[in-house]
Parts: structure tokens; C-alpha cells; sequence
């Protein structure tokens, strides 16, 4: 595929250069910082060119000499065309440093004032451009940077490949890119062998579909529906430069295309691919027509569309390049999806209309069936709109609510205005099918739509919903939306059920009173119940049960009971909101891990069997934080990971997974990374307004800190998660298990008398509710209270129970912390053993950060031991505890690393606890402490 000059990414495009690329790129500069060479290749459109010109500027600085050459394919019959680009600019400064016959040889290639081939003069050419490179690199690095080297004339890409792999230990490095379709390509591997040995091969494959929408949106796309963003991306199969010409089609397009029409390509891209069209016999174009108006198009298929020489009409095209060849797979597939997006472009409506009809009769699956059907007619028809309308359900029960959609809203177009049910009611339920695949964009979109039409009270109620469902935890953007709705309601139960269901939540995420959260989602329940619709009772009792959960409310058990009961919505059975969901809640703060673990590993199987992305993206979470609890610190890494990722696809939950990405990310992965996550986390709730999230992000936030060695931030974030959650009214520790972090933070600051308070008053909670894992956390963090007050026997006991206790209730990584903290209070002399066994319960968890904090402690200077330790004089009993501890320690001649490892704190909080002293004191040094120490005694 040839791929014009005027697509070809401009240097100055290079901010969205890593969009999908980082590891690739990390690994190329790698290997140029080494000293190494970089062969890039990959398809047309790739990006290569964009990577190898930002890798040459970056690395370009460094050499002394860079040599540089772009081939063209018109070009590429002009013998030493390449090597002149390479070479003329520096012809002058070799040529005195080279053998007579190689400088003339080369002159004459470069020049052309003489006749030279490489069957006259070829070893003298061979030699003098490897001369050249030497004479160069002798003064200092070389870079060579080559880019389009497919195109290269076989003359200089000889010379320059002979003289490439005999640069071994010479300051030459080379930065090429090739163009190759396959990771096998025959191209790909004759350059590789002709660049220098141990050249690193990096091929730049296809963006994911939420790197085609970042690259997108920087490229000032970005306000594309995700499900139009969908179709780039597969229409452009993931390369860049055809998702950004596609994306600018559609920007400039006055009439964007509706839900299950194609993309229109634009005439830049088509006459990449349609050239070869003009090649086919007409019967052969034809049944590539009918190819790719099908979804899953075989021969078979084909020939019960009419198209009865498929198979050789297909190999004339396979021949061509325009479909791939597969001789054991049945189906008939395009060389890429582009291909086929222009020839249906392409095609007069007629044409496409008629591979339809074909199609509607030869497919053998009645939802393709029902879709020929409707893109074969047009105008309304009542029994087209009918089969649509089964296909869609067909579509739903199979798990395919997008596909449900989009047969929806062609029922919709074909339904008459008097029709039973109307286009209206079918619009809806293709929103409400939009929501469950998670392209909120498009629901809000149609309910939206419905709204400037409808006037059936119920229609109208149902699209206000929808707007308000489409918002998320955004709901202050829709304020407006629930006087209108409830002025639409009247007085139906029905209707009013729905509407103060969403007030429930309003209340919550809003107002962030779980106190009117519960009363409404109550009367939710009521209303509902009186009005006969169970579906909408059995949601508003689960978030009844979930508030109460969260609050520590001793109806909760009793409420989830209720939703509990028969008969059941098998819609709500598995809702991310639903009863399910409320009892793997009660379930994981109950630590009851287990069975948490076997209730949501059955939701999330049961949604992904329907498809429901928001709830797979709920439960991923939740199966992650089941994981985390337990200490498998890998799988709940993995499992937050992917639950970021189809968050961050769908647009749906992506701050409450940033949240827990960022908790597994502290425990058992990269805690620079958990930082960024919690922070983010942070921000998109403060501009949500969303008070329930900002506290679990505020918790998540002090946890990485606390891991990071910063307790003084640790104590910021959660004094300010203790202080919402004061204002919320949650009152039961397990919701957000924060306490422990928080008491173990202060103590570190010096902050004891505070962190005893956190306990106390967390423990009060816990022993109401039998939060038995909360408590022995809680236990573990007054022992560490204690030894700050110098009780170490008793703060020995404490920490060997809570860790007994937190093991045998199955909280491995808890268990570890607390092991860890017995290990730094007996010291490495008869703790060494403790400090072993703390590093294998990390090392089982897979709890990397925290293992790596073992390490540095094993690592740091042991504090010599001092007999008795003086009393501290009376001027330092101004002082806070932990500061009296440091400065007395200050006295005995302790080094900050000393008495932080004797007081089991950060090197960081030793410092921030001086600055204290010398404040307070009203001193400047640590000579100062003992100054004053030494003339308290003089006295």
C-alpha cells in the first residue's frame, strides 16, 4: 500500500509520538543510549517515521556527526542517490583520509563527474564508504538515521548494508525504518541483516482503541462519540494515519453517520487502497461488494448471495493484495478493514442495497438477516421494523447490547409514526441497550433526541433517566433535569419510583448525606412496590442496603434480605447496582473473603455473558479488591489494571478505578505509579462533586504515601478523608480501612496522642459492627503507639497477636505489615530471623514495593547500642513526644538514619521532626541540641 507523502506525520507533530508506543520507545532509547542500532519497521501509516525522527532529534545532540537520507519511491532507480544524501555534505572532510582509488571511486558515486558501478568499481566502493564512517567516527558518534529504507536504490542500500556490518566497535550507530506487513516479512529481515550486529528490531504494530482516541483527541478530535471512535478504530485497524484521516473526514462531515452506518472515507485514503480496484473484472468487484456488506462473509456465503464464481473471483483478489490469504480459515477477509470500508463507500446506494437484499436471504443468522433487511429498504415499514425489533432482543439475550442498539434504532427509522409500540419507545430501549455496552455518549445522544418529540409522560420520564443515567457520578451537570422529571411523573408510582431512585443517588454523590441517601432510596422502594414495578423496587432496595452497609446501620442485613427475595429481575440479579452487588459488599466488609471472592467471580462471569460493560467494569473492581484483601498483590494488580483500561475505554467508572488501580499499584506494583492514579483520582472527583469518591481517592492517595516513605502526607490526606467520612456519616472502619494507615502515619510524625485517638475511636466502631480484621489491624497500629512510648514488651504482644489474628482470617498482606513491624521492633540483631520471615510473607503476596522497604531497612547502618539514655533536660519538655525521642537521641551523638532506624520512621520524618525542635527551641542545628543539653547538665 503506497502511502502519499502529504499523509506523512510533520516533525513538529511529536507530543503524540508515544500514544501507544512508550514501552517501544523506552526500548529504543535504551538502546541508543548504550550505543546500539534501531531498525524500525511495521505497515504503512504506522508511525515509523514520526519515532525514528523524534528518537534522531533526541539522540541526534549526542553524535558528532549525523548522516541522514530519506528515499522516495520515485526515486529509487537512481543509482547512489541514498549515499549521496549520506555522504555529500562530508564528502570534503573524509576525502584526504582515504586510499586514492576509494576516494576516486567515491567522488565519482557522489558526483557523477565519473562513470562508477558497483560491477566496475565495487570493492573500492565498498571500502570507501566504510572508510568514510571510520574517518568520521574517529573524530567522534555517528549517526546514521535512514528513513523508507524499501525504497533506498539497490546500489547504495549494498554499500551501505556492507559497510553496516563491519562498524563493530567504532562509534557508528544506526537509526533505520522499513516498511513490512508481517512480522515475518522477507524486507524486514534483509535489512536486519544488513545493519550492524545486535541491532534491536522494533516493530510498531496497531493502537488499541482507547490510544486511537487519545491520539485523536490530541489531535482536536476529541469530541467524537465513543462509538463513532469504535468505528475508526476498526475501520483503520488501529494505524494512526488512517484513524486521523478518518477522524478529520468526520470532523469536517456537516452530517455525521448514525449507528450502524459506515464511516465515510475520505478521497485521501480511498485512493490508497481502490487503485487496485480498477484491476478486477466487474463480477469479481461485485462480489467484493457483497463481501464487505457482510459481517462474517465465506465463500459459502457468497455463492447463496449470488455470487455463484466467489472463490475465483476471490483469488483474482487475493492476488491483487485486496484480500488476505488464508487456506485453512473459511472466511473471506479484507487485507485490511480500509479495503472494504472504501469499496462500500465507494459503491452508488443501489449497488449497496442489492448486496443487502442478496444478503438478507443467504445469511444464515436471523440478526445478520433482519440487518440486510433493513439496509436493503427505505422509508418506514411495520414488519421490517418487527424483525428488527426481535433481532435486537435476540441480540441482547446473546450478550451483544451494542449490536441490540443499533438494530433498535433501525427498527426505530422503520416503525411508523402510529405504530405499536412507536419509534419513540424503540429509541429508548436502543439507549437503554447503548448504556449497557457502555457508549453513554450515544444513549444520551437518543434520549435527547426523544425529548424534543415525545409527549407520552412515560416516554419522557424514561429519556430524563437516561440523560441523568448517562451523567454518572457527574451529577451536578444534570440538576436541572430532575424538576422536569418529576413534573413529567404527575403522580404515577411508577414514574415517580424512577425519579427518586436517582434522587437517592443525588443525595449520595451530591450532597453526600447517606442519611437522605437511604430515606430516599426507601421511599424509592415504596413507590415503586405500589406502582408494581419490581424491577425498580429491587434496585432501590440494594442501594438502600448498600447505604446502610456503608454507614454501619443495623438494618442493613435485614434490607438486603428483602431485595433478596423472590421474584427476582434477572437484569438486577447481576446490576453492578443490584442485590448482588449489596451482599458482596456486606460480604467483603464482613471478611468474609472467601465467599466475596465466589459471589462476584459469578456476577462478573454473568455479565460479560450479557455484556454489560459497567458492570463488568464494577465487578472487575470488586474481584480486584476481594485479591487485594487476601494479599494475592499480582492478580489484583492485574485484574485493577483491566479494569482502568475498559474504564478508560468506555468512559465509565474511571475515577473509582483509578482509585483501586492506584491501592494495587501501592501494594504490588509501582508506587510512583499508585501516586499518579490516587492524585487523578482525586482531581476528577473534587471536579465531579463527587463526596463519596473524593474519600475512598483521599484514602488510596494516603496509602501510596504511606508506602512512598511520606507520612507527614499520609496524615494530610487522611485527617481529610476522617473529616468527610465525619460529615458523610460512615461510621463502620471497613468501609475504607484507612485508621490503621492514618494511626501508623502519626506515629511516625510524632503525633502518638492523635493516633491513639484514631484507634479508639475506630475500635469503638469496629467491635459494634465485628469488623474482626479491622480491629486486629487497629491493634497492630497501637503497638506501634506503644513502642513509640517506649511499652516495647507489650507492643511485642500486641503485634504478635494482630498478626496471628490477621492470618488466620486470611488478610495476607495485612499479616506481613504487621510482621514487618515486629521484625523493626526487635532490630536486626534477634529480629534478623523476624525480618526473613517478613520478607518471604511480602514475597508471597508479591508485594513489591512493600518488600523493597525490607530491603532498605536490612540495608541501613544498625545504631550502636548505648548503654542507658540520658534524661532530657528540662528546656526539651516542650516539646512533643516523638520530638523529645529525637532530640535525646540528637544527643547521643545519632545520625538521622540512626534514629529513624531506632524509632522505625523515615529518614524524611526525622528531619521534618528537627525542624520542629530547632523551631520550638528557638535554635538553628543540631549542635545547638547539644549545646543546650551540655550547659543543662553544667548547671
Amino acid at each position: 500500500m503506497t502511502v502519499r507523502r502529504d499523509f506523512q506525520e510533520s516533525a513538529r507533530c511529536r507530543p503524540d509520538l508515544v500514544i501507544g508506543r512508550e514501552e517501544l520507545f523506552a526500548g529504543a532509547r535504551e538502546q541508543l543510549a548504550s550505543g546500539g542500532s534501531v531498525l524500525l519497521h511495521g505497515p504503512a501509516g504506522i508511525g515509523k517515521s514520526t519515532v525514528l525522527r523524534a528518537l534522531a532529534e533526541e539522540y541526534g545532540a549526542t553524535a558528532r556527526t549525523v548522516l541522514r537520507c530519506s528515499a522516495t519511491e520515485s526515486e529509487s532507480h537512481l543509482p547512489f542517490l541514498a549515499l549521496a544524501d549520506l555522504l555529500g555534505l562530508v564528502l570534503d572532510e573524509v576525502s584526504p583520509r582515504m586510499p586514492a582509488a576509494q576516494r576516486t571511486a567515491l567522488e565519482s558515486a557522489l558526483t557523477g563527474r565519473g562513470e562508477s558501478s558497483l560491477q566496475r568499481d565495487g570493492l573500492a566502493l565498498r571500502l570507501a564508504v566504510l572508510s568514510a564512517l571510520r574517518a568520521l567516527a574517529a573524530d567522534g558518534p555517528v549517526l546514521v538515521v535512514a528513513d523508507d529504507l524499501q525504497w533506498l536504490d539497490p546500489a547504495s542500500a549494498e554499500l551501505l548494508g556492507f559497510a553496516a556490518r563491519r562498524l563493530e566497535g567504532t562509534p557508528v550507530q544506526l537509526l533505520c525504518a522499513v516498511r513490512t506487513e508481517g512480522q515475518e516479512s522477507q524486507e524486514y529481515d534483509r535489512q536486519l541483516r544488513a545493519c550492524p550486529p545486535g541491532t534491536l528490531a522494533v516493530r510498531l504494530g496497531p493502537l488499541t482503541r482507547a490510544q486511537v482516541a487519545q491520539l485523536l483527541d490530541h489531535r482536536g478530535h476529541g469530541g467524537l462519540p465513543r462509538s463513532t471512535v469504535r468505528e475508526i478504530h476498526r475501520t483503520s485497524g488501529g494505524n494512526p494515519l488512517f484513524a486521523l484521516e478518518l477522524g478529520r473526514a468526520l470532523a469536517d462531515s456537516p452530517t455525521p453517520p448514525r449507528p450502524g452506518e459506515p464511516l465515510p472515507v475520505p478521497t485521501s485514503l480511498r485512493a490508497l487502497v481502490l487503485s487496485r480496484l480498477d484491476m478486477l473484472s466487474v463480477e469479481a468487484r461485485r462480489t467484493l461488494l457483497v463481501a464487505s456488506a457482510g459481517a462474517r462473509p465465506t465463500p459459502a456465503l457468497l455463492r447463496a448471495a449470488g455470487r455463484e464464481n466467489a472463490e475465483a473471483e476471490c483469488a483474482q483478489a487475493a492476488e491483487l493484495g485486496l484480500l488476505a490469504t488464508e487456506p485453512d480459515a473459511p472466511a473471506v477477509r479484507f487485507a485490511h478493514p480500509l479495503i472494504s470500508a472504501a469499496l462500500y463507500a465507494e459503491a452508488p446506494a443501489h449497488e449497496r442495497r442489492a448486496a443487502h437484499a442478496a444478503l438478507s436471504t443467504a445469511a444464515s443468522d436471523p440478526i445478520e438477516r433482519a440487518r440486510h433487511l433493513a439496509l436493503a429498504t427505505t422509508g418506514t415499514d411495520p414488519e421490517v421494523a418487527a424483525r428488527l425489533a426481535e433481532a435486537a432482543t435476540l441480540a441482547r439475550d446473546r450478550g451483544a447490547p451494542s449490536v441490540a442498539a443499533q438494530l433498535g434504532l433501525l427498527a426505530a427509522r422503520r416503525t411508523p409514526a402510529d405504530g405499536s409500540p412507536g419509534p419513540e419507545e424503540r429509541r429508548l430501549a436502543a439507549a437503554e441497550d447503548a448504556i449497557t455496552a457502555g457508549e453513554v455518549d450515544l444513549a444520551r445522544d437518543i434520549a435527547r433526541e426523544v425529548l424534543t418529540r415525545a409527549s407520552v409522560p412515560a416516554d419522557r420520564v424514561r429519556a430524563w433517566i437516561i440523560v441523568i443515567d448517562t451523567a454518572g457520578h457527574t451529577m451536578t451537570e444534570v440538576d436541572a433535569v430532575f424538576p422536569q422529571a418529576l413534573a413529567d411523573a404527575g403522580d404515577d408510582p411508577r414514574l415517580l419510583a424512577l425519579v427518586h431512585y436517582q434522587l437517592a443517588w443525588r443525595a449520595l454523590i451530591v450532597e453526600g448525606d447517606f442519611t437522605e441517601a437511604r430515606q430516599a432510596a426507601a421511599h424509592a422502594a415504596e413507590l415503586a412496590a405500589r406502582g408494581q414495578d419490581r424491577r425498580t423496587e429491587l434496585l432501590a432496595l440494594a442501594f438502600q442496603a448498600q447505604t446502610e452497609t456503608l454507614m454501619g446501620h443495623p438494618e442493613a442485613p435485614r434490607t438486603i434480605k428483602r431485595a433478596l427475595r423472590e421474584p427476582q429481575d434477572p437484569r438486577v440479579a447481576c446490576h453492578h447496582n443490584g442485590a448482588g452487588s449489596a451482599r458482596f459488599r456486606w460480604l467483603v466488609m464482613g471478611d468474609q473473603l472467601a465467599e466475596a471472592r465466589t459471589t462476584v467471580t459469578a456476577l462478573l462471569r454473568e455479565v460479560r455473558r450479557r455484556g454489560s460493560v459497567e458492570s463488568e467494569v464494577h465487578f472487575l473492581r470488586g474481584l480486584a479488591e476481594t485479591e487485594l484483601r487476601a494479599g494475592h498483590c499480582g492478580r489484583a494488580l492485574d485484574l485493577a489494571r483491566d479494569s482502568l483500561r475498559l474504564a478508560r475505554d468506555s468512559g465509565i467508572g474511571e475515577t473509582a478505578s483509578a482509585m483501586l488501580t492506584s491501592l494495587a499499584e501501592a501494594s504490588g506494583g509501582d508506587v510512583d505509579r499508585a501516586l499518579a492514579l490516587a492524585r487523578e483520582a482525586v482531581q476528577h472527583a473534587e471536579e465531579d462533586g463527587d463526596q463519596m469518591y473524593l474519600s475512598r481517592a483521599l484514602g488510596a492517595l494516603g496509602y501510596a504515601q504511606l508506602v512512598a516513605g511520606d507520612p507527614a502526607g499520609t496524615v494530610r490526606s487522611l485527617r481529610r478523608v476522617r473529616s468527610l467520612e465525619l460529615g458523610l456519616g460512615i461510621t463502620d472502619p471497613a468501609r475504607g480501612r484507612w485508621q490503621g494507615d492514618l494511626a501508623e502515619a502519626l506515629v511516625r510524625t510524632g503525633e502518638a496522642a492523635e493516633a491513639q485517638d484514631v484507634i479508639d475511636v475506630s475500635r469503638e466502631h469496629a467491635l459494634r459492627l465485628g469488623r474482626e480484621s479491622v480491629l486486629a489491624v487497629l491493634d497492630r497500629s497501637e503497638a506501634l503507639v506503644r513502642a513509640a512510648r517506649g511499652d516495647r514488651e507489650a507492643a511485642v504482644a500486641q503485634l504478635t497477636s494482630a498478626q496471628d489474628r490477621l492470618g488466620k482470617l486470611g488478610y495476607g498482606l495485612e499479616e506481613a505489615r504487621a510482621a514487618f513491624a515486629l521484625a523493626r521492633l526487635r532490630g536486626r540483631g534477634p529480629g534478623a530471623a523476624a525480618f526473613d520471615e517478613a520478607a518471604r510473607m511480602f514475597r508471597r503476596c508479591r508485594a513489591l514495593p512493600w518488600l523493597r522497604q525490607v530491603e532498605d531497612a536490612l540495608a541501613a547502618p544498625e545504631p550502636e547500642p548505648v548503654p542507658g539514655r540520658p534524661e532530657a533536660p528540662a528546656a526539651l519538655e516542650v516539646l512533643a513526644a516523638m520530638e523529645r525521642q529525637v532530640a535525646a537521641l540528637v544527643m547521643e551523638g545519632a545520625t538521622n538514619r540512626e534514629i529513624a532506624a531506632r524509632l522505625f520512621i523515615s529518614v524524611k520524618t526525622v528531619e521534618a521532626t528537627l525542624t520542629r525542635v530547632y523551631r520550638k527551641l528557638g535554635i538553628r542545628s543540631r549542635v545547638d541540641i547539644v549545646r543546650l543539653a551540655a550547659a543543662r547538665r553544667a548547671r
